[in-house]
């Protein structure tokens, strides 16, 4: 997919989405993460959106995408038009591969992990190597030795030099996925996104995210990247966190704890759709904790 596949002209109207995994049940950073997106969006006077990026088959849970469905209409946060699917879109990964190899950009690479084992950036070993058409292979972009950067709205400016940091990056699996990088620059072009909050875990993510939407000539969000929530240990809450998953029946009670890290005082009571049109127009990012982590000693 490129910008030429874009029918019209971008809508300056503010577009915000939540692109939850379904591998498991929501947990609080993912929950934390949706109200966030929610009120910049609500505040904004905007649109958003829920994306399901079932792209990865491999960690699918059966019933995921249902119990996360069900957790954010318990919480209020009700989303704009229909629900997206990665996997709805294969065909426009594959375009954008396309138009990458067509640029002579992609490459394909051989190397397993034990090849580069002890190798922090990618040594390019299979960049001009002939790779035969019928042997597994990931897909690879040829990387600039120049700086990516960006003024995060809460981080503030971040730069990057791919060449240094990542070196050629994966673009495409072996199993033909598209790879996760690829794959939200053509969602959030394809969902006409112009503000995606997520967590600071992926802050590193972003300059590849410009570079590849650059090169396929696609527009980019602004961006905001929350600090991650980690727990007295310093681990960032997952799925595989089993204190960090929201129990059902308390949504009041998690969305008081969310507005507060979030850095407001919300009212003791309150219904979730009472405690989100409060926050709505108390919303201000300049109030949200700075930093990349956000440790809670709260037993969540």
């Amino acid at each position: 997919m490129t910008a030429r596949d874009l029918p019209g002209d971008r809508p300056r109207r503010y577009v915000g989405r939540f692109a939850p995994t379904p591998s498991g049940p929501l947990h609080f950073g993912s929950l934390l993460t949706a109200v966030a997106s929610f009120l910049d969006a609500r505040a904004h006077a905007g649109t958003w959106r829920l994306r399901i990026d079932d792209l990865d088959t491999p960690r699918r849970v059966p019933g995921a995408t249902d119990g996360i469905l069900r957790t954010l209409a318990e919480h209020a946060l009700h989303w704009d038009g229909p629900v997206a699917f990665q996997s709805d879109h294969v065909a426009d990964y594959r375009a954008a591969l396309s138009e990458l190899s067509r640029q002579g950009l992609s490459f394909r690479c051989t190397c397993s992990r034990k090849d580069l084992r002890g190798h922090r950036v990618y040594p390019g070993t299979c960049r001009t190597r002939d790779v035969p058409p019928g042997r597994d292979a990931a897909v690879r972009i040829l990387v600039p030795a120049a700086d990516y950067a960006f003024d995060d709205r809460l981080q503030g400016p971040y730069a990057e030099c791919l060449a240094r940091e990542t070196g050629d990056f994966i673009v495409a699996r072996r199993d033909g996925l598209a790879a996760y990088q690829l794959a939200v620059v053509v969602d959030d072009a394809q969902m006409r996104v112009t503000d995606v909050v997520r967590g600071a875990d992926l802050l590193d993510s972003t300059p590849r995210q410009l570079f590849l939407a650059e090169r396929l000539g696609l527009e980019t969000p602004r961006y905001l990247h929350l600090p991650v929530i980690v727990d007295r240990g310093g681990a960032k809450l997952s799925k595989r966190t089993a204190a960090s998953t929201i129990e059902p029946g308390h949504p009041g009670q998690d969305l008081q704890w969310s507005l507060e890290l979030l850095g407001l005082e919300p009212p003791e009571r309150g219904t979730p759709e009472e405690l989100l049109a409060w926050a709505v127009p108390r919303w201000d990012a300049e109030r949200l904790p700075r930093g990349t982590t956000l440790a809670t000693w709260t037993s969540l």
